[in-house]
């Protein structure tokens, strides 16, 4: 194995023992800034950034840092690919489909209406052709990407009141995340409102804004949605599995040594499986304080979720008749994801269905 190998695969104790930091510390140190999207106080999302600086630190001894920074500090929240393009930062830690403005394709490297779960998306990515598809996208904009981890199935969000039918959707104020799903809720009547999360609570509170999606119970917990609209809503059928990227600079990136270059795609996997994990363990104890707080839970309707698909549909095929690549880039996931549920079936669907109804 060589070194690059094992600087991927081993844990640092591992590193160590196998005499590969003495050949980082000869090198020459490299400083690099890392800015995201996102406000400290999630300590989920934030937090990968946070584990990825960690532990190139800890891989590099010292000789390779990354300081962090929360979004607004050195660039604005949705500034951050036009701050790589310019070269001011190194990295970036973001949703994707925050940029749909720029190209709706930024959308399939974080979440599409009824697009993969997490896991089917870490699989599309990794070892199929999501990867390589999104960063041949990317080029364009002078970077790479590497992911960042993932929130799992998203909640459907909270609203200042009931959500019954598709009627109750229209003329409705929502701050949305971005990406296609603001076109397809848009179809259904919607009001989309782009913002940064920090600014939501004031708004709902207000009552400029009627209703948002964020994340989930931990998230949301924190950001206090629920003390100022009770009615929380699932699933959240735009984001299966809402995939948060590290941008990389391609010219920093190429510049570093063999490897440093290891130790950073080893980095990301660390804090990608960090913040997938730390979701999985703090939403459903996240979402009971929420219920024993008065949250009003609800499911959306099954008329609410198949307008929801045909508003989806419509969106994608007016944006692959107008893009080539787009429609490569979506064709490719949806085959990806018919093998996935044909195997989910099987597997996980089945045993899930199974384990929900009976006491463990």
């Amino acid at each position: 194995m060589d070194r690059r190998s094992l600087i991927k695969n081993a844990g640092i104790a591992g590193i160590v023992a196998a005499g590969v930091a003495p050949a980082v510390h000869a090198q020459a140190a490299v400083r690099w800034r890392l800015a995201s999207s996102f406000p400290k106080s999630l300590d989920t999302i934030f937090g990968s950034a946070e584990m990825f600086s960690k532990t190139v630190r800890a891989l590099s001894g010292g000789k390779f840092e990354v300081s962090v920074h929360a979004a607004g500090e050195i660039t604005p929240p949705f500034g951050v690919v036009d701050a790589l393009q310019q070269g001011s930062i190194d990295m970036a830690q973001t949703a994707p489909y925050y940029f749909t403005g720029k190209d709706p394709i930024f959308a399939f490297g974080c979440a599409v209406p009824f697009g993969l779960t997490a896991r089917q998306m870490d699989a599309w990515m990794e070892h199929g052709e999501g990867r390589k598809l999104m960063d041949e996208f990317y080029a364009k904009y002078g970077f790479t990407s590497r992911s960042s981890g993932n929130t799992g199935t998203q909640m459907g969000g909270w609203y200042r009141k009931e959500i019954k039918t598709v009627a109750d959707l229209k003329g409705l104020k929502m701050r949305l995340g971005g990406g296609l799903f603001g076109e397809a809720m848009a179809k259904l009547g919607v009001v989309a409102q782009n913002m940064p999360a920090g600014e939501v609570y004031s708004a709902l509170e207000k009552g400029t804004l009627d209703a948002t999606e964020f994340v989930g119970p931990y998230d949301d917990e924190k950001l206090g949605f629920n003390k100022v609209a009770p009615f929380y809503y699932y699933p959240g059928w735009w984001e299966g599995g809402a995939e948060l990227e590290f941008f990389i600079n391609t010219k920093a990136y190429n510049a570093l040594s063999a490897e440093f270059k290891a130790i950073v795609d080893a980095a990301t996997n660390v804090a990608a499986r960090d913040m997938t994990a730390k979701y999985d363990a703090r939403n459903p104890i996240a979402l009971k304080r929420l219920v024993a707080a008065k949250t009003k839970l609800r499911p959306f309707s099954k008329d609410i979720m198949d307008a929801g698909w045909k508003a989806a549909q419509e969106v994608f095929a007016a944006h692959e008749a107008k893009s080539p690549e787009f429609k490569k880039i979506h064709q490719s996931m949806r085959a990806f994801q018919r093998d996935q549920m044909l195997w989910e079936r099987f597997s996980e669907f089945r045993y899930s269905s199974y384990m929900s109804g009976v006491k463990v």
